[in-house]
């Protein structure tokens, strides 16, 4: 019974264990990268298409708050035309991971 048990208890963690979230770096890099850099300045191809703001400085940053960040990664970005500047990530990332990646985001302004 105790075997069954801690094989269980084994079971359950290795089952568990891919739903970690991923950490904001690993997100950062996996989703917002491509068109915002690694380093948040936006000096890629894409970036300089939708024309992305340099997140590595702090005037862009005092553009939007928490919240406006955490709806903009959750439900995406439009242009005014109706145009997908941004797209959501609701089906890709919790609100916990969303959170994170907020906090990333503003440790990049300079």
């Amino acid at each position: 019974m105790k075997t069954r048990t801690t094989l269980a208890a084994a079971l359950a963690i290795a089952v568990a264990a891919p739903l970690v979230a991923e950490t904001a770096d690993n997100n950062w890099a996996k989703l917002c990268a491509a068109c915002h850099g690694k380093d948040g300045a936006g000096h890629t191809r894409a970036g300089k298409k939708l024309d992305v703001k340099d997140l590595t400085a702090a005037a862009n940053q005092k553009m939007f708050t928490d919240d406006d960040a955490f709806a903009a990664l959750k439900k995406g970005l439009t242009a005014p035309d109706g145009a997908e500047k941004m797209k959501p990530f609701a089906d890709k990332l919790s609100d916990d991971e969303i959170k994170a990646l907020v906090t990333y985001v503003r440790a990049l302004a300079k």
